[in-house]
């Protein structure tokens, strides 16, 4: 199934795309970070911040490639039944 629009996106229109889950109705934020597999040069996941606190060290959402539902104009649906657990910033 293809998950991406009919034509290529950029990464900083993805950022800007607000990250809905479809299970309960949730936004969990924007999308502000990418892991990408450099050897088949394919997106494996996307990350969301899960807090905006100053002086804090970062957490973020992981959500892999095959969690993401779609990928409209504003957002981006995603099925996640309970948001991964947050991943600290190294």
């Amino acid at each position: 199934m293809l998950k991406c629009p009919a034509l290529p996106i950029r990464y900083s229109d993805l950022i800007r795309k607000e990250v809905v889950n479809i299970y309960d109705g949730c936004k969990i934020g924007h999308i502000c970070d990418l892991e990408i597999d450099t050897l088949c040069g394919r997106v494996n996941a996307v990350f969301v911040p899960k807090n905006k606190a100053l002086f804090k060290k970062s957490q973020y959402y992981c959500i892999r490639w095959e969690q993401i539902e779609r990928i409209g104009c504003d957002t981006v649906l995603v099925r996640l039944t309970k948001p991964a657990p947050p991943k600290p910033e190294c």
